[in-house]
């Protein structure tokens, strides 16, 4: 098996960048589906994604497709699948570009499309417990009764796309997730929808408990279960993710399509990659956050180099661009590249460092 049987060529989202992104959102069915935006003369431009538009960015729902464009890895056909399913974890994005050797678009992979073909890998054939071990986090819970105001301030800060509803007994009610909660958003004016009455009083949309949006039927197994059944009953159902429950029915957790991305790619030691930016216009910081992938791809395949960090400072209202790009190997003293000028993509694009015969070729010119 190879990624090529995992790519899609059919039936593919596609949007216009006239259009709005209430109307792009309305095509999608999850936090990390995504709507592909082409130009006029059919060349992939970017694409649409609840997550990038609403939770890292704030975009109004009447705001053009072409404001709100994110700028996905692009994957070429000879990826290996181990570092597709590290581009869909980075990115937070479960559908994909993918491009030929002539960086010709020739269709999307999705991480379900993936998981079916590696569903009998012997990676998954361990059971939950053991992932919920490796992965140490605290299960993000919120009451029923709490409001909608108090769940988007969670997914705002804590940067999610879910959080586990449980009642003051501790016991698991449902999942919020923020598709739940987009059509609201996404609108000229919040309104209160279903469940917009408490006591014989109206509510705004952020003052409604979250029970009035949250899902109430959900698929659970215990920590005893098998990785591989969590997945199969998430292809099977089509759903994201399945509630772990311990003896009481008590949630201790939850498993989701990130962590069977994960486990195809465990044991893999990733290098660190840091990207910080000063005085940053909100276009600059959405070219800055498209960088990461290409960044993230080229210093994994640089010798010796441990961790890479970028600074951006933007000057005289994007007049002027700094960069400053550090290459820090396991021993030693670290390479300094810097750039200057009025072009930030043209900038981070000539930072690219190649490795060839002599060791790694910095590019010295200077982009103006």
């Amino acid at each position: 098996m190879n990624l090529l049987d995992a790519v899609k060529t059919k039936n593919i989202i596609k949007i216009s960048l006239d259009d709005s992104l209430s109307s792009a959102l309305s095509h999608l069915s999850s936090s990390h589906d995504a709507a592909f935006i082409f130009d006029d003369k059919k060349k992939f431009v970017g694409v649409i994604n609840p997550y990038h538009a609403l939770i890292h960015a704030s975009y109004p729902g009447n705001a053009k497709v072409a404001h709100c464009l994110f700028h996905p890895p692009h994957v070429k056909n000879n990826y290996s699948i181990s570092k597709v399913a590290q581009l869909f974890i980075e990115s937070k994005l479960h559908y994909l570009p993918v491009f030929n050797d002539k960086d010709e678009f020739i269709g999307i992979t999705s991480a379900r499309r993936l998981l079916t073909l590696y569903k009998d890998h012997q990676v998954f054939k361990r059971p939950i417990s053991e992932r919920l071990k490796d992965k140490n986090q605290p299960l993000l819970t919120i009451y029923e009764t709490d409001t909608i105001a108090n769940a988007l301030h969670l997914f705002k800060t804590r940067k999610i796309s879910k959080l586990i509803m449980i009642n003051r007994d501790m016991k698991l009610k449902g999942v919020l997730t923020y598709y739940d909660l987009i059509s609201n958003l996404v609108a000229p004016k919040h309104k209160a929808h279903k469940g917009d009455r408490e006591g014989g009083l109206k509510l705004s949309f952020q003052n409604q408990p979250v029970r009035n949006f949250a899902k109430t039927q959900l698929l659970v197994l215990s920590p005893n279960h098998l990785m591989s059944e969590a997945l199969q009953l998430i292809l099977d159902k089509q759903i994201g993710s399945v509630m772990i429950v311990d003896e009481n029915k008590n949630p201790i957790g939850v498993i989701t399509t990130r962590d069977f991305l994960s486990a195809l790619i465990r044991g893999k030691k990733e290098k660190k990659i840091e990207i910080s930016g000063k005085d940053l216009s909100e276009n600059s910081r959405h070219i800055l956050s498209g960088f990461f992938f290409n960044l993230k791809h080229w210093a994994h395949r640089l010798p010796n180099v441990e961790s890479v960090k970028l600074f951006v400072r933007e000057e005289k209202s994007g007049g002027v661009f700094n960069a400053m790009l550090s290459l820090i190997p396991k021993k030693g003293e670290a390479t300094v590249v810097k750039r200057e000028g009025k072009n930030l993509a043209a900038i981070l694009k000539s930072m690219k460092i190649k490795r060839d015969k002599t060791g790694l070729n910095y590019p010295d010119r200077k982009e103006d």
